[in-house]
Parts: C-alpha cells; sequence; structure tokens
C-alpha cells in the first residue's frame, strides 16, 4: 500500500518533469536600434545569452535535473572577460568559470575547456582566432598563451621563447602568421612567430607616442593596423605591422566620448573603432580620427546596458555582428551595426 508520503514524492515528481519538459515561451523583444528615431539607426539590438540553452544548444533531461538539484553546471557564463566568434562556434574566456566556453551552434555542442586533466586555467582573459581554426587563450596569472586546437578538449600552453609577466590582450595576423600579444606588467606588445620566437617588441612605460601604461586589449584590422587600448594613458594606440605608430585619440574626463577605464577596442568593416569602458559601463563609438559618433549603454541590466563591459568582438563576416563580454552582467551581448560608411 502507498502511503502518502510516497504519493506526494510521486506528485511532486510528476510536477518537476511537467516543468522541465514543456519549453518556456519568450516573448518576442521590441526591436530597439541606437541612436532613437528620427535619427538613422546605426546599430540594433540583436541578443543575448548566458547559457548554452539560450543559444540553441539543449540538455538531455538527465542534464536537466542534475542542474535544479545541484545548481547550474558551467555552461553558465560567470565573468566572461574576452569573447570571439566564427561561422557558429563561439569561444568565451570566463575567470569565473576558470575554463575556456565554446558553445557550437552549429553541432548543438557546449565544452568548458581547461588545460590537461581538467587543470583550471585561473585567469583566462584574451582570445584570438588563429589561421587554421585554432584559439589562442592568455592566462594573466599563469603567465602564459595556450592554443585550443579544432575539435580539442584542452588547452595546451604555447612554448615562447620570453617569461611574460602578465599576457593579457591578443591577436593574430593570418597574412603573417604572427601572434601579437599584450604584456601588460611590462608595458608592451609583442609579436610572435608560430614557433614561438619573439620578432620584435614595442612600448615602455611612459605617456609617449609609442609607450604604453597599463596597456590591455588589442585589435588588428584587416588591413594590417594595430589598434591597442593603452588603458592608463586613457587612449587608443594604432600601429602598423612593424609596429611604427600611427595616430592615438582619447583623454581622461567624464563626459560623453572621455575615458575612464577603456577595456576592449574593434572596428567594424567601416573602419568605426568601438571602445568598451568598464567604468562608464558603455560602448563607445569614434571615427579613424577619433571623433566620438555614437555612445551606447550605462550601468544596468536592461539589453544595450552594461555592468564592467571588458572584451569586444566584431564578426566582420557575419555582417558587423558585435559581441560584448559584460562581465558582471554575466552575460554576451551581441549587437550589429546597419549603418552605412559613414
Amino acid at each position: 500500500m502507498i502511503d502518502r508520503r510516497s504519493l506526494a514524492f510521486v506528485g511532486a515528481l510528476l510536477l518537476l518533469l511537467t516543468i522541465l519538459l514543456v519549453p518556456t515561451k519568450v516573448s518576442a523583444a521590441e526591436r530597439m536600434v541606437w541612436p532613437p528615431a528620427p535619427d538613422p539607426a546605426r546599430i540594433e539590438f540583436v541578443r543575448s545569452f548566458a547559457t548554452a540553452e539560450e543559444l540553441g544548444i539543449g540538455k538531455g533531461l538527465f542534464a536537466r535535473l542534475k542542474d535544479l538539484f545541484l545548481g547550474e553546471a558551467e555552461s553558465r557564463l560567470v565573468r566572461p572577460m574576452a569573447v570571439v566568434a566564427h561561422k557558429g562556434v563561439i569561444h568565451v574566456a570566463d575567470p569565473g568559470a576558470r575554463g575556456v566556453h565554446r558553445f557550437d551552434t552549429t553541432r548543438g555542442d557546449y565544452a568548458l575547456i581547461r588545460a590537461a586533466k581538467d587543470t583550471p586555467l585561473p585567469s583566462p582573459v584574451g582570445l584570438a582566432r588563429g589561421a587554421d581554426g585554432e584559439v589562442y587563450v592568455s592566462d594573466s596569472v599563469l603567465g602564459e598563451v595556450l592554443v585550443i586546437r579544432p575539435d580539442a578538449s584542452v588547452a595546451t600552453p604555447l612554448k615562447l621563447d620570453v617569461k611574460l609577466t602578465q599576457p593579457t590582450g591578443i591577436a593574430f595576423d593570418n597574412e603573417r602568421r604572427q601572434l601579437i600579444l599584450v604584456d601588460t606588467g611590462e608595458h608592451c606588445v609583442r609579436f610572435f612567430a608560430p614557433d614561438g620566437r619573439l620578432l620584435q617588441s614595442i612600448g615602455r612605460r611612459g605617456s609617449d607616442t609609442g609607450e604604453f601604461n597599463y596597456p590591455t586589449h588589442l585589435w588588428l584590422t584587416p588591413q594590417g593596423r594595430l589598434f591597442v587600448t593603452d588603458s592608463l594613458n586613457f587612449r587608443i594606440q594604432s600601429f602598423d605591422m612593424k609596429g611604427n605608430f600611427v595616430a592615438s585619440f582619447g583623454r581622461q574626463g567624464d563626459g560623453t566620448g572621455d575615458a575612464a577605464r577603456q577595456k576592449g577596442v574593434a572596428t567594424d568593416s567601416h573602419g568605426h573603432v568601438y571602445v568598451t569602458d568598464a567604468l562608464f559601463h558603455a560602448l563607445q563609438i569614434f571615427d579613424q580620427r577619433g571623433q566620438l559618433l555614437l555612445p551606447i549603454g550605462g550601468r544596468g541590466r536592461e539589453p544595450g546596458e552594461f555592468w564592467l563591459p571588458a572584451g569586444i568582438f566584431i564578426d566582420q563576416a557575419a555582417g558587423d555582428l558585435i559581441y560584448i563580454a559584460d562581465s558582471h552582467n554575466r552575460r554576451i551581448q551581441v549587437l550589429r551595426y546597419i549603418g552605412g560608411p559613414t
């Protein structure tokens, strides 16, 4: 004979299964653009995501039950700091999860990638996609660059012939097969050959052109122009691929277009320069001369608002999709540039 306690348990289990198996309906959000009408729209909000499920990468019933009783698995972003995307595969560096999330929306697959034997990565903060589909990861605590090969389940340390102090921003030059890396602690940018040989270093601590004060992030354009976030000089500097200084813009202040704590930098297919500012909780868009074109954001949790944004990646091949690591909101926000060349 079944007692009341057993019946209550069975009833609760059936209710739980019903909740888990019935998909949640989400109403379509009203289209959000910047600047608002009547000005012509330049940027539109596409989506945000914090879990694999929000990208259409589903879990089986067992995994969903496990998440319910034991807490969400590592597929949830904790403190995303950098992001890269290519043909439906999104990598997110996440010191909070102590690894790199790989969301493969084409295969419907998710993995949290760490070092060998599931060794956590204490501070993965930079990502760059290589010429052959590999992804390079800078870890500022380990003082290492690691590489994630296509379909690999672990990140493997890259042997470099220079000891790094605090590697952060990273980029890969497909044409010249060079790895470019910010060493924040050494106030310089280093260029490496594929075999790890140091090719050149640019910069030292200072405030003159070509000098840095705790640089953090990098962006390399298809035309070979390198942008560097010179964080505590409150400016963006740009260089050619020989390391020659080209230009800079930015100033410290609390007004629109000023800099407080610049982080990520990227460009779209029209050459506009996008800069995330962590203390302004904003995305600012400039022209090549440093003239402010459009500010977006402010502190908050709503779409288009940020809380300590960090890295930014623009997928020009996908129609200028803009990925922003909204670190303390524990999500990636995705925007798109829909304006013209001006």
